[in-house]
């Protein structure tokens, strides 16, 4: 029985030999216990439902239900347990679905002796992680998808609220509605309504889109407080 000071993770990949050695690495953490594991997709769904892990790390590619859709159906029954995506995929379509989908974090399984735990420990305080080469990885993803001669119109940060600006750079942090509102002192309902507002301002349409937006614009580096 994990200690309630401790991360409760959910590992699911479809590899057993893979999960026995991330659990080992993890449990010899004293902050961060391995609560369940998963070898699928559905798996993943059952458990979370049943354990609401504080963590639950995902592979992209299993049997039964891929973790692109166990992270959207997570993400839509607004468990607390935050989504970590652990994967041999640095493509950029992958992290741009993923974080539409809702995950907070994306890790590259070739880096997880080094970047696992860090991404854990930061994707439980509501912060999103991204490992060091998909900020730019996105950032081009994104200048590429622009229409010729486009450059020069988007809407800096400074076209918005106040308010506006702080439920940006939250969403793009990875924080939900009923965390932002938390933190803000204002309804979920109401932070949704901030955030398709800046939206349609920024002319932005994923949650991709405004992690982007706040990388380009150098917000998720800002340290004050809203």
């Amino acid at each position: 029985m994990a200690e309630r000071n401790e991360i409760r993770v959910l590992l699911a990949d479809d590899h057993a030999v893979l999960r026995a050695g991330l659990r080992a690495l993890l449990n010899a953490e004293p902050d961060i216990q391995v609560v369940a594991e998963a070898g699928n997709g559905q798996e993943a769904i059952e458990k979370t439902a049943a354990l609401q892990p504080d963590v639950v790390v995902l592979d992209l590619t299993m049997p039964d239900m891929n973790g692109l859709e166990a992270t959207a159906q997570i993400a839509r029954r607004h468990w607390d347990s935050k989504v970590l995506i652990l994967t041999m995929h640095a493509e950029a379509h992958y992290i741009v679905r993923v974080l539409q989908a809702g995950a907070m974090g994306y890790v590259l399984k070739s880096a997880a002796d080094t970047d696992l735990i860090a991404a854990i420990r930061q994707v439980h305080a509501g912060k999103a992680y991204l490992y060091p080469e998909a900020s730019q990885i996105l950032v081009a993803h994104y200048q590429k998808s622009r229409g010729k001669g486009e450059e020069g119109l988007e809407k800096s940060p400074q076209s918005l609220s106040e308010r506006e600006r702080q439920v940006l750079i939250l969403t793009a942090q990875g924080y939900s509605s009923r965390e932002i509102g938390a933190q803000l002192h204002i309804s979920p309902k109401t932070v949704d309504t901030y955030r398709q507002r800046l939206m349609e301002k920024l002319d932005l349409h994923h949650r991709a889109d405004l992690v982007q937006y706040a990388l380009r614009y150098d917000l998720l580096k800002r340290t004050e407080e809203p």
